[in-house]
């Protein structure tokens, strides 16, 4: 058996698979956050919420409606972006003139709230998903054996992810959105709808974020619990690629979650905090986040 540093390749290739799957999810879920933050300078403590939407909502067109994986892929974000968009237009607008923290405070609350009510109604334990027929079983590549299902996560998720940054940084809408955070008076003279763009804006970061609770869905069990026990990371992989930095939310999600994968390998006490770890000495030695700007 071939070894090395006297790991088996298996293994090794095994959580390195787990950690750049870990780190897809991360990379969606702190982009759509960066997405909030950099361009509406909220802190959306409901991103986990709104993942967990996603899962649910996958789940319940499945049971309910019969609707299966693909169409859930699609519907699924839409719905919990629209759900979003009115929580925006009808609450979290109200507080855009007021302290950082009373935003904060909003989304923490309504993220309390939603997990508190799929508690009451579905519990407190998961329920599975099944991925669909056409990506189950697996590839031997030799060295180790890729599950379809899970090659696709990380396919999809780099393929959004680059979409979604060509988006705010390539396109006009995208210069419209970033003019709109600098000085949304001036973009309103020349006939911008400001106020719908940020609407847009909040609702394609919660749209994002249950496009991952929908790819997750199959992986882990559908839980009331699943953004809350995820968010803390996400966060923490958005302060070390920088507040607001799309391109450091993506860059740095995927190469957590491979630091991660490679500690479960080397020093599996630590797996659970190496993220913290990195995330104290980029603040002692930067700041501003590895793709941040300082002010």
């Amino acid at each position: 058996m071939t070894m090395i540093f006297g790991i088996p390749v298996q293994a090794l290739m095994g959580q390195l698979l787990v950690g750049l799957i870990n780190g897809s999810f991360y990379a969606l879920l702190s982009l759509g956050l960066a997405v909030i933050f950099g361009l509406l300078r909220v802190i959306n403590f409901a991103h986990g919420a709104q993942y967990m939407l996603g899962a649910f909502v996958a789940l319940l067109l499945a049971t309910h409606g019969g609707i299966g994986y693909w169409p859930a892929l699609i519907l699924a974000p839409l719905i919990v972006g629209l759900f979003g968009a009115v929580i925006e237009r009808t609450m979290l607008s109200r507080l855009y003139s007021l302290d950082p923290l009373y935003g904060l405070l909003f989304t923490f609350g309504l993220a309390l709230t939603i997990e508190g009510t799929f508690r009451y109604f579905f519990g407190a334990s998961g329920s599975p998903y099944a991925a669909p027929p056409s990506l189950g079983g697996g590839v031997n590549l030799g060295f180790m054996f890729l599950p379809v299902y899970r090659g696709w996560v990380v396919v999809a998720s780099l393929v959004v992810c680059l979409g979604i940054w060509l988006l705010i940084e390539k396109t006009k809408l995208g210069a419209y959105l970033r003019a709109a955070t600098e000085n949304p008076t001036l973009v309103q003279s020349f006939g911008v709808n400001v106020p719908l763009l940020l609407t847009l804006t909040y609702g394609l970061g919660a749209g994002l974020a249950g496009f991952a609770g929908v790819l997750a869905a199959p992986v882990y069990q559908v839980s009331p619990l699943m953004g809350s026990n995820l968010i803390i990371i996400v966060f923490a992989v958005v302060v070390i690629g920088g507040m607001g930095s799309i391109l450091g939310a993506i860059v740095t999600g995927y190469l957590l979650g491979i630091a991660e994968g490679l500690t479960k390998v080397f020093y599996p006490e630590a797996s659970n905090i190496v993220v913290f770890v990195i995330m104290a000495i980029v603040l002692i030695l930067r700041p501003a986040g590895l793709f941040g700007k300082d002010v």
